[in-house]
């Protein structure tokens, strides 16, 4: 499997992230590792790639409950300022409302929703969904 040139994490939960940057790095997930708190961080530094014509991460990771901008809220703005990059979004979250799995599947971008913790078999089934 070839390796993600660049990714992305978008949740505020700091143990999830520790753990989910250990698992990418020893496993060479990817190139480039961008994380933000939360989806008005990432949206805006989002925005700045694309204002500078800069290349996006070709895989996001989101958690769908965050304060100040929440996943689906990213979502529905992030989707108004893609180029003609192909991202792919993976939900990551652990909610099991069925709601939030419908939802889901209102969006065009997102490949997948991972439930959280995610898994070294989850990563692999990511990269083979890109490849």
């Amino acid at each position: 499997m070839a390796r993600i040139k660049k990714a992305c994490i978008i949740d505020d939960d700091h143990i999830f992230l520790f753990g989910a940057k250990r698992m990418m790095e020893s496993t060479s997930f990817c190139d480039v590792l961008l994380v933000y708190r939360n989806g008005r961080e990432a949206l805006e530094a989002l925005k700045g790639m694309v204002d500078e014509n800069e290349e996006l991460p070709s895989v996001i990771f989101l958690d769908i409950n965050m304060p100040v901008l929440d996943g689906w809220q990213f979502l529905e703005e992030f989707e108004e300022i893609l180029n003609d990059q192909v991202i792919h979004i993976f939900i990551l979250s652990s909610s099991i409302d069925p709601q939030d799995l419908k939802k889901a599947e209102l969006f065009s971008s997102i490949r997948e929703f991972i439930h959280k913790p995610i898994k070294y078999s989850d990563l692999a089934r990511v990269k083979e969904c890109i490849d």
